[in-house]
């Protein structure tokens, strides 16, 4: 979801009202995606990279995140969302934690869309997370495989992402899903992730019904 701050600064606003429309955004893609039946979002919302910005702009991001859930979470529990995070969650403000837990725990029977937040999340953190879990297992090494990895993910029984929409015209992976996404196709766009619609989600969506996929083969 790239592009909040510079959307703010082509507006002469506060960055941190590109970063509320990004939030507005978000609300519309989720309602989009579950008319169009989308089974799986991963929004990156907050990388542990984010810390070295100012304490202002964190401060103001975990707001926003705590007001979203708080505002938000009936409605995606009637719409059938279910909430996920991938992160550390023990790394949060306690009043964060507590925001998130709630929205989790509210929206468990949902089954029409699976809604991962990535906050406070790296993907080489989540797989020296893995490694920990497995090694304080006991596993012998040469039990460790493929399927033992996935297994200790944060995504641990989900299935792996087949597209990643990069807006704000970045074309990096950026420490996400770096396990999860070793066969995804990727898409990007110059789109700012405030103006990134249900109309550019669809253009990504077609994009990628067009491609033909090889899975490394």
């Amino acid at each position: 979801m790239d592009g909040n701050r510079r959307w703010a600064r082509l507006r002469d606003l506060p960055e941190l009202e590109g970063h509320a429309a990004g939030v507005e955004a978000i609300r519309a893609l989720l309602r989009h995606a579950v008319r169009r039946g989308v089974p799986v979002v991963t929004l990156y919302a907050f990388s542990r990279e984010n810390w070295a910005r100012s304490d202002e702009e964190v401060t103001g991001l975990f707001g926003l995140l705590e007001a979203a859930i708080r505002s938000e979470t009936d409605e995606l529990r009637a719409q059938g969302v279910r909430i996920r995070l991938l992160g550390r969650l023990d790394e949060l403000p306690e009043a964060t934690r507590a925001s998130i837990g709630e929205a989790i725990d509210a929206t468990a029977g949902g089954e029409r869309l699976q809604l991962n937040i990535a906050f406070n999340y790296a993907g080489r953190t989540e797989l020296v997370d893995a490694f920990r879990t497995l090694a304080a297992g006991g596993i012998p090494a040469d039990q460790i495989d493929e399927s033992a990895i996935s297994a200790a993910l944060y995504t641990a029984g989900l299935p792996d992402p087949d597209l990643v929409i990069r807006t704000g015209g970045e074309q990096r992976l950026s420490n996400f899903l770096i396990w999860q996404s070793a066969y995804a196709e990727f898409y990007t766009c110059d789109a700012l992730w405030p103006d990134f619609g249900p109309d550019a989600f669809d253009a990504a969506l077609l994009e990628f019904a067009s491609r033909h996929r090889r899975f490394g083969r």
